[in-house]
């Protein structure tokens, strides 16, 4: 099974999640030595594949930092442009990051996100959406292409909202000089956002990679009173973590898994303790009955997303 870490909740000190008090930091200095704690540890469990980005706050800095200590070829980093983290570490900042994906931002960003060499293997546009335009503009992609080919990069995109697989397939169709560009998708998907599941083969046949992202569906796999409709999936999430003797993360972890082979499933843990119960993952074994049941409380991706918009910044 590949896990590896995404560090969008470490990075900043708020990030889009329905559960609150999980994070034990309240300044830029605990936070960047919390950070520091859960790479380490993440290495010393094994974790080789990190996925930080400009948007993730001090994420990549952090990162570019922590690497200097390191001297293993099996490390693998992802990093991402097109987000500027605003929020200035202030806890009552009402705007968190700003996208944009031009040319001069992609630039501006790749200046930083260069220095994450040689461990650096994955480039994405951070959220490319159809509204951007980014998957048209000729300077963008043809910049990308430059750096994919003189840095030997994987080029890729991460995707969300409702439309992921319209916007993965206008990836796919891009050309540049007769090569398709993009070799990697990061993409939502958790028990109850399963539309990439539609796209997975068609992936897989091209030759493409599956980065797994907010697998945890933002922390809503977790017992919520505010949730009464996931009820019944609350209870069979709570029987097979009794069964395993694992936390219900590490269900939700494998699922993702097993249900799309040979992807990157990123947790997206915070603290330590969090890191320690989603690497848990492997220490069990879903049946494929356990599987299609999970399966079942799949629910419209227009549903998901419109109550994904209304979680607070935590």
């Amino acid at each position: 099974m590949n896990l590896g870490l995404g560090m969008a909740a470490i990075g900043r000190l708020h990030y889009i999640n329905v559960r609150t008090n999980t994070v034990a930091k309240s300044d830029v200095n605990e936070l960047k030595a919390n950070g520091f704690k859960v790479l380490d540890e993440a290495y010393n469990l094994g974790v080789r594949y990190f996925d930080t980005a400009p948007g993730y706050g001090l994420a990549e800095d952090l990162l570019i930092e922590w690497l200097t200590t390191k001297n293993d070829k099996s490390i693998k980093v992802a990093t991402k442009w097109g987000y500027t983290y605003t929020a200035n570490f202030d806890k009552n900042a009402t705007v968190h990051e700003v996208k944009e994906h031009s040319i001069s931002k992609l630039k501006e960003q790749w200046q930083v996100s260069k220095k994450l060499l040689p461990f650096l293997t994955t480039y994405q546009i951070h959220s490319a959406t159809l509204e951007t335009g980014v998957l048209e503009n000729e300077s963008v992609l043809n910049e990308l292409a430059y750096l994919k080919s003189e840095f030997n990069l994987k080029m890729g995109i991460s995707t969300t909202g409702e439309n992921q697989v319209e916007v993965i397939k206008k990836a796919l169709d891009v050309v540049v000089e007769g090569k398709s560009l993009f070799d990697t998708f990061q993409s939502t998907y958790n028990i109850l956002d399963q539309s990439i599941l539609s796209i997975a083969d068609t992936l897989k046949q091209e030759g493409k990679k599956l980065i797994l992202k907010e697998t945890l569906a933002n922390g809503r796999i977790f017992r919520n009173s505010n949730y009464p409709k996931y009820a019944d999936f609350y209870n069979v999430l709570e029987s097979l973590s009794k069964k395993y003797g694992v936390g219900v993360d590490a269900i939700a972890l494998q699922f993702c898994a097993k249900t799309i082979p040979e992807s990157m499933v990123l947790s997206g843990a915070s603290t330590v303790t969090q890191l320690q119960e989603n690497l848990k993952v492997g220490l069990f074994v879903l049946t494929e009955d356990e599987l299609n049941q999970l399966k079942s409380f799949e629910v419209k991706p227009t549903w998901y997303w419109n109550e994904r918009k209304e979680l607070q910044w935590n």
